[in-house]
């Protein structure tokens, strides 16, 4: 046969050319090189072969073209009926066409698109035949093999292999693409050929819509997937990646020609970063677990929350994600502005809701430390890429203020609460039946100051967090609201004494709360210093110096009121004993000073749960209370010695007496380091004046008695002269006549004690012997 004869033709002719090649044995070195050579001709060869297949291939599409349009055109029913055959020819072309169309599809040898092949002869054919005949009969070629790669590249999109997947549905846009390209360049015009392509490659859209729903899914759990499957993510910023190249690449030719494809440009890109905003936001939305009906650390929970998944996220951005994307993206830094925007934006939804006083504090802790801290962005790991003195702050200075405004406002109603609320409960206490309890030294006291300074404490601390200016508006505002608060509670320590001297009996334990009362004073002054050591600067100092003053005075008027109300207590059950000296009784051996002693010293024995400051100044206080009222009724001329005997008895008792007070009041004393010896002197100096036995002298006793205590009076020197029984009318007016005369120079240290005491005007009628 013919084929045979060229066979053997092409066999003679190249064993003579490769005779030719090896005629001298050096030649046998270059076989290789000689190999290497004829291959790259038969590979020519090849190619010219194949292109001129393409040719035949147009040929035969032409004629069958032809044939259609023939088909599609006429409209005699007689040329139907004379190609009876037409149809049986129909079909075998276009059997052909599938045959053809689908090889060129299944080439998947060729490193370039199929449709770089087929498109050309397309073209080729459209340039030949441009009506919709035409149109039809391209698509028809095209749609044989595209549902077919529709399905393979739905299911490698299922099956998660998204690349292999994505470069099938390129192949697949670009055949649709460079198809409208050729319909625009021949007839830009022809809209309905164009939507006719576009409707043929309808399911390629739907196949980059549902590639594109898993690109995001991967997108959105990004930070998930690049600990899990780094590779995935990888693959995703590729495919995105090629994406924006063909965007680029048609956004040129759109320039140039002014033909772009549609759903172009996709943005991919752009997408993305539109998903990944999402996500942080929805995450960081998505943290708030309760509200404040369902826990009342609702707020302290979510902003916890939020920290935690902002620092692990960020540190996974870092060290993982950074690393799959290309350097140009600026991953890191640009999730790093998405969670600060959704933070900013949730910080202000937060600040803007009915906040609680705590509920502020929190907030503003968080926004203005916690969120710069080493627990969040100031954490190492994060340096140097994260700078915490270049972060925008989360909300405005204007919100800030408005928010420390009702929080202060919110706060000083609260503290009002409760500072009353607390001395409420303390006046319950002050009726109980039983004790107050005593600190660890002994000395009644009652809860209110611990309570009152612990709540400031805690108010304190929760504004140290947020800073130093708060911290010292907040302590103003302690002070300020803990001046009114002695006030009131002076009045209630007022009225608690007034209610018991209705009925003595009531309540059972008054001696003992009003110590505590009494004790809580010098708790409420140290409590004070030392809270303005602990949260005031020093250069603040003077600004409270007038505040503290006023709260000092007012915490020693109640305790000074409280010791006196005890006194007065004391001086009421001595009142009968009182009552007794100077009498004829008294004279004859009353034992009203032992009783006076022993009940002062029974009531000491409570006074010694008084603290030292309050303790020492009651001691004294009673000192000269007795010596006073022992003063007093020697003034009362309750009696008038008729002899020089009873004088001496009497002036004996007295300095006897005197010795007694002086001994129980240093035992009370004792520790205190306080001369209180001089107060007893003033009694022994009148019991020299009345134990005097020489008349002529008198006036030398009376006038030294003056000059050591210079606010005797002359109704002072009247009464002692009367008690003393032997002065005429006459040698009193001289005495005090010349007393009158006389200097006075007094000692610097003595505390005037006769101006407390009134003599009667009436004269007294003498008792009973």
């Amino acid at each position: 046969s013919t084929m045979e004869e060229t066979d053997r033709e092409a066999v003679a002719t190249a064993v003579q050319r490769v005779a030719g090649m090896l005629q001298r044995p050096d030649q046998l070195d270059k076989v290789e090189q000689y190999r290497r050579r004829e291959a790259r001709k038969k590979a020519s060869v090849e190619a010219r072969l194949k292109v001129q297949s393409w040719i035949n291939l147009s040929c035969k599409l032409q004629s069958c073209q032809a044939m259609l349009r023939t088909l599609n055109l006429t409209g005699n029913k007689e040329l139907r009926k004379n190609h009876l055959c037409i149809p049986c020819r129909e079909v075998a072309a276009f059997e052909y066409l599938k045959i053809i169309s689908i090889k060129l599809f299944k080439n998947h040898s060729c490193s370039r698109s199929p449709a770089f092949f087929l498109v050309p002869l397309l073209s080729h054919i459209y340039c030949l035949y441009f009506d919709s005949g035409g149109v039809l009969c391209v698509i028809f070629l095209l749609c044989l093999s595209v549902p077919e790669i529709v399905r393979e590249t739905h299911d490698l999109i299922e099956r998660g292999e998204l690349l292999q997947a994505h470069r099938k549905l390129m192949d697949l846009e670009c055949s649709r693409d460079n198809l409208m390209y050729e319909q625009y360049r021949m007839d830009s015009k022809n809209t309905h050929d164009m939507n006719l392509i576009h409707t043929y490659f309808g399911d390629m859209q739907k196949l980059s819509e549902e590639l594109a729903k898993q690109l995001w899914m991967v997108v959105q759990r990004s930070l998930v997937t690049v600990r899990r499957d780094p590779t995935l993510l990888v693959s995703v910023v590729r495919i995105i990646e090629r994406e924006e190249k063909i965007d680029r690449r048609m956004l040129d030719r759109k320039k140039q020609t002014g033909f772009i494809p549609p759903g172009r440009p996709k943005k991919w890109k752009e997408k993305m970063f539109n998903i990944l905003e999402r996500t942080v936001s929805t995450r960081i939305e998505g943290t708030q677990a309760d509200t404040r009906e369902s826990d009342k650390m609702w707020l302290v929970r979510h902003l916890e929350i939020i920290r935690k998944y902002v620092l692990d996220d960020l540190l996974v951005a870092k060290t993982l994600l950074d690393q799959c994307f290309p350097p140009h993206y600026d991953i890191f830094n640009r999730l790093l502005n998405m969670y600060h925007q959704a933070l900013a934006t949730r910080m202000q939804e937060l600040a803007a809701e009915d906040l609680e006083a705590n509920e502020i504090v929190s907030l503003l802790t968080w926004v203005l430390n916690t969120y710069t801290s080493a627990e969040m962005m100031g954490n190492s790991e994060l340096s140097p890429e994260v700078d915490v003195n270049s972060l925008d702050a989360l909300i405005s200075q204007n919100v800030v203020d408005q928010l420390l405004s009702k929080y202060m406002s919110t706060l000083t109603s609260n503290i009002i609460g409760w500072l009353r609320k607390a001395l409420e409960t303390d006046k319950k206490d002050w009726i109980k039946e039983t004790e107050p309890e005593a600190d660890q030294d002994g000395y009644y006291q009652t809860t209110l100051p611990a309570i009152v300074f612990q709540m400031f404490e805690q108010n304190l601390q929760v504004a140290a967090q947020i800073n130093e200016d708060l911290k010292t508006k907040v302590l103003i505002l302690c002070l300020q609201q803990m001046n009114s608060f002695l006030t009131r509670y002076k009045d209630e320590a007022q009225l608690y004494k007034e209610d018991h001297l209705k009925n003595r009996q009531y309540p059972q334990c008054y001696v003992q709360y009003m110590i505590a009362v009494i004790n809580n004073c010098q708790t409420f002054k140290e409590s004070i210093i030392s809270l303005k050591r602990k949260y005031l600067k020093s250069d603040m100092e003077d600004t409270l110096s007038i505040s503290h003053a006023n709260m000092d005075a007012t915490l020693d008027i109640i305790a000074k009121e409280g010791c006196s109300s005890l006194l007065d207590e004391v001086f009421m059950d001595l009142e009968p004993h009182l009552n007794e000296l100077m009498t004829k009784k008294w004279l004859m051996g009353s034992n009203a000073v032992g009783t006076i002693c022993v009940t002062v010293e029974d009531y000491f024995n409570d006074f010694a749960k008084i603290k030292k400051p309050y303790k020492k100044t009651m001691t004294l206080e009673a000192h000269r209370r007795v010596v006073v009222e022992y003063i007093r009724a020697i003034m009362l001329k309750r009696i008038s010695f008729k002899n020089a005997e009873e004088r001496k008895e009497g002036a004996e008792r007295m300095i006897k007496e005197a010795e007694q007070f002086r001994f129980l009041f240093k035992k009370l004393a004792a520790g205190s380091g306080e001369d209180t010896e001089g107060l007893c002197d003033i009694i022994e100096a009148i019991a020299e004046v009345i134990k005097l036995t020489d008349p002529s002298l008198l006036y030398l006793e009376v006038s030294t008695l003056v000059s050591k205590y210079p606010d005797i009076r002359d109704d002072h020197i009247a009464a002692l002269l009367t008690v003393r029984g032997d002065a005429s009318r006459d040698m009193k007016q001289t005495i005090i006549e010349t007393l009158d005369q006389g200097p006075s120079q007094p000692n610097p240290n003595y505390v005037p004690i006769f101006k407390e005491i009134t003599v009667p005007t009436l004269t007294v009628p003498k008792l009973l012997k």
